[in-house]
């Protein structure tokens, strides 16, 4: 057997560069290194990596197309199962899907899924390459409605549309996208690439109605008289917090707040544009996760000199991606573990001046299948920051859910689906972070096309 190839690296902007810009850390592969890296693949007989995938995109010949240098069947081939691949690409978890299902793992040299899944999709774009959509005619086709614009209302309208379904998407901001567009900095996921799927979809005869708040700006009841269906993609977009003392000082933000400022609403650009934010010298941030990683970048690059990730266990046990660690650790990010604030200490003028935490130590596993960070009693101490921001997950906003109490949901506000996604209302579905109270991207996508299917047997009665 011939020796296997190391995996070909990613060309990425240089540290010293990057930390004051937020333009794409990776620069992605060039045809010569996709074809290098996609040659590395052994094709096996019985490919792990799609079994591996949330939406079971065809790996093995995307890769195999790739090798041979046929860049547009590789990306419609990833089309007919992934409606974004070159969001997919860049911020799926391929460490723990595709990837880490990939055989190549056992030597620690497994394909780059992900990078070469993203550059099929920017090689068809730089190129004018679009999947063909041809919609079904029908003398009266019927209608559908979309709450919300996230992955995965996006994805759900795109298949109702290929079902040739009338279909018209509610958005509550003045910018489409949910989290592709608020929530993930354009140093991970470019706007320019969301953009141009939107123009896509809106191009296939979807219509998105922006500033449209389901339940204020148009009746929930009105819509289920107007549609034959109804997808509700409404994400979980409410902040939690901790509950601690200090939480209202000035300089206290959630991470969604942050994010939302320095990304849809461009205080990265600010006096250009109208949005302030407010970053101090010495930025904390709660939470280890995806979010939390992201909100300490941008908090970097908007001019904090020192950022803090504090984190109440060690960040071997941290859910955020490899890469958006290494990234972190590499930007200069300081990891403060085992330990948990308890309070948040203002100035007598209300700005926030430090945190109290405390140590923590590892007990048994919990509920998460982690360890149990248990309080050390006695070691209380006060780490001196200006900002703190809280990234501690999500939940449904209850904004929308208020306004259909005929919606069953749990005692957390999650909306309570079937094995078809229906709710407890007929010929309404729901899918995405509304039904799981936060998940991956790509989950989202393959629920949005599930309810899709689902929604268009209902119709028709199957």
């Amino acid at each position: 057997m011939a020796k296997l190839k190391p995996r070909v690296p990613v060309r990425e902007q240089p540290v010293e560069e990057r930390i004051h810009n937020f333009d794409s850390v990776p620069y992605g592969y060039n045809e010569e290194e996709a074809i290098a890296e996609a040659q590395r693949c052994i094709q096996c007989p019985n490919p792990t990596c799609e079994t591996a995938c949330p939406v079971n995109i065809k790996i093995k010949d995307m890769i195999h197309f790739i090798a041979q240098k046929q860049f547009k069947e590789a990306f419609l081939l990833t089309k007919e199962d992934d409606a974004f691949p070159a969001c997919t690409g860049r911020v799926c978890p391929q460490e723990d899907q595709c990837e880490g299902a990939c055989i190549l793992v056992k030597t620690g040299q497994p394909i780059s899924i992900g990078k070469l899944e993203g550059f099929a999709a920017d090689w068809a774009r730089k190129n004018g390459i679009k999947e063909e959509i041809k919609v079904p005619s029908t003398s009266k086709p019927k209608k559908a409605a979309v709450v919300g614009s996230g992955p995965a209302g996006l994805a759900c309208a795109a298949d109702l549309r290929k079902y040739g379904y009338e279909v018209t998407m509610f958005e509550t901001l003045h910018q489409a996208g949910g989290v592709l567009e608020y929530g993930i900095p354009n140093f991970r996921l470019p706007k320019d690439i969301v953009e141009y799927e939107l123009d896509a979809l809106e191009e296939s005869g979807v219509e998105i109605k922006l500033n449209h708040t389901v339940g204020q700006n148009i009746g929930f009841d009105e819509l289920q008289e107007e549609y034959d269906a109804i997808f509700l993609g409404t994400g979980a977009g409410a902040p939690r917090f901790m509950g601690i003392e200090g939480e209202k000082l000035n300089g206290v933000y959630s991470a969604n707040e942050f994010l939302i400022r320095a990304n849809l609403m461009k205080a990265s650009l600010f006096p250009d544009w109208d949005t302030p934010i407010m970053v101090g010298d010495k930025v904390g941030v709660i939470g280890a996760g995806n979010v939390a990683m992201d909100a300490a970048r941008t908090a970097l690059r908007l001019g904090a000199k020192e950022v803090s990730i504090i984190y109440r266990r060690k960040m071997d046990f941290s859910p955020a991606r490899a890469e958006e660690y290494e990234h972190a650790k590499e930007e200069g990010i300081i990891f403060q573990e085992l330990v948990n604030p308890v309070k948040i200490v203002g100035t007598d003028r209300g700005w926030v001046k430090g945190v109290e935490v405390v140590n923590m130590k590892l007990g048994d596993k919990d509920s998460s299948g982690r360890p149990r960070p248990i309080p050390v009693e006695g070691t209380e101490h006060i780490i001196e920051i200006d900002t703190v921001i809280e990234a501690l997950g999500t939940m449904p906003n209850r904004l929308f859910l208020s306004k259909a109490p005929e919606l069953k949901t749990d005692r957390k506000g999650i909306i309570i689906t079937d094995e078809n996604l229906m709710t407890s209302i007929p010929g309404v579905f729901a899918g995405g972070d509304a039904i799981s109270g936060g998940a991956t991207v790509i989950l989202a996508l393959g629920e949005g096309r599930r309810a899709a299917k689902a929604m268009h047997d209902y119709i028709e009665g199957k």
